[in-house]
């Protein structure tokens, strides 16, 4: 089901090259359609949106019932187990802890010579966040991208997320979305719930910044409304990448790998391997595995489109080909696991040792689990406390120490042909 192959040059290029076909930046046939979406949105607003709410959907939300009620909160606490509530509890409590640490102030830098510089840190006052909903809930997800945000001081937090053909919301999300502190929550979802946040409805506020996962239309839809708004990333399908040699148990490798590949067709599941003798267990407890997996035809297309098990030559040819996947999530088994991760570059999170699943990361952990995919975890970073505050330069210089540099200044202006900036400070010394 998974294909063995001997890691080259020729193999992991045309390896990268079939990754990158699962980016949201490919789905350019999508686009004319969400285009039409938001523009209709943005010029017609709650009237548009329950049209397509109906339309995609199927179930009738107007202005009376798209915002949940505090009734449904209380409904949806007595239709879970209230073990889940509390696990839900344990893992907000992770969440907070582990993001607390990544707070920053403002800070002030004064000197002798009269000049004061420094960075003011504030919250963002309104937050989107896009919660999936419809076919599958992610109760974890409404915790990873709303609790950075109070951590961060956000005011408003503005939960969106489609309901079923019921016009409920899923309980287990209603519960997360209290016990994080979401503000308000309204039923709708796709391209069109991203518009609405974007521009504002008369139902649904307009927000600054709009996170939070989704399929292809919401992925395209956040693409098209940055700049009017701030967004997290465009996130594409799920991916894993296992690091591991000769003495990684193929057993827990292939259930890692499969805890990937059942979230859809397009996710990728790659084994990274110094030993061919692992690559071939590994492969034989997958087969395994998938006779008795709920999601059976999820996992065979995941695996047989984007699956690989690849065998490397030593360490160091495995290292360079993790680094240039740059996977969502990587996992190093190996024999000296921390050593290993010293050497990686590029991944959106780290699961060192065997008994460091990436599931543990999904739910309870700590660390967000909303991450760079798709390649772009050269350059991106997870969900972050920093994702939802703004940053101000502070400079403040006192005629005397502005008197010492003023001609450097007047100099460099003039240099590129600015006479009104050099005029600017000439003018406080004129005699």
């Amino acid at each position: 089901m998974m294909k063995i192959i001997e890691l080259n040059e020729t193999s992991k290029k045309k390896i990268l090259g079939n990754l990158l076909k699962r980016s949201p930046h490919q789905y350019e046939a999508y686009n004319e359609t969400v285009t039409k979406i938001i523009n209709d949105v943005r010029n017609n607003g709650d009237e548009a949106l329950f049209l397509y709410t109906h339309k995609f959907d199927k179930v009738e939300i107007n202005a009376s019932n798209v915002k949940v009620a505090e009734e449904e909160i209380e409904y949806a606490y007595r239709q879970i187990d209230p073990k889940l509530t509390e696990i839900i509890r344990k893992a907000k409590a992770n969440i907070e802890d582990f993001h607390i640490k990544q707070k920053q102030n403002s800070w002030f830098d004064a000197s002798k010579e009269g000049i004061i510089l420094g960075q003011k840190i504030v919250p963002i006052e309104k937050v989107g966040v896009y919660v999936p909903g419809g076919k599958a809930a992610y109760p974890s997800t409404v915790l990873m991208d709303v609790i950075p945000a109070k951590v961060a001081g956000v005011k408003k937090i503005v939960m969106v997320t489609p309901p079923d053909r019921d016009g409920r919301v899923y309980a287990g999300t209603l519960v997360a979305a209290n016990e994080a502190g979401v503000t308000e929550i309204y039923k709708v979802g796709g391209a069109q719930a991203i518009a609405a946040l974007a521009f504002g409805t008369e139902s649904i506020p307009k927000v600054d910044k709009i996170v939070g996962p989704g399929n292809i239309y919401v992925a395209l839809a956040k693409k098209a409304v940055y700049g009017y708004v701030s967004i997290d990333s465009i996130a594409g399908p799920s991916e894993i990448l296992v690091l591991a040699d000769e003495t990684a148990n193929p057993r827990y490798v292939a259930a890692d790998l499969l805890s990937q590949a059942e979230h859809d067709e397009l996710a990728s599941s790659i084994l990274v391997t110094t030993s061919r003798e692992l690559a071939e267990k590994v492969s034989l407890e997958i087969e395994n595995f998938h006779k008795i997996l709920d999601r059976s035809e999820i996992v065979k297309k995941s695996l047989e489109n984007y699956g690989y098990i690849l065998i490397a030559n030593n360490m160091d040819e495995a290292i360079e080909v993790t680094n240039e996947i740059a996977s969502e999530h990587l996992e190093i088994m190996t024999r000296d696991p921390f050593s290993d991760m010293t050497r990686i570059k590029n991944a959106g999170a780290i699961f060192i040792g065997e008994y460091s699943c990436e599931p543990l990361g999904d739910y309870m952990a700590g660390p967000n689990h909303t991450l760079p995919t798709n390649g772009t975890a050269r350059f991106f970073s997870p969900l972050s406390v920093d994702d939802f505050v703004k940053k101000s330069s502070i400079i403040s210089y006192t005629k005397e120490a502005l008197e010492k540099i003023h001609k450097d200044v007047e100099a460099f202006a003039l240099s590129e042909g600015l006479s009104a900036h050099a005029n600017s400070i000439a003018v406080r010394f004129e005699r």
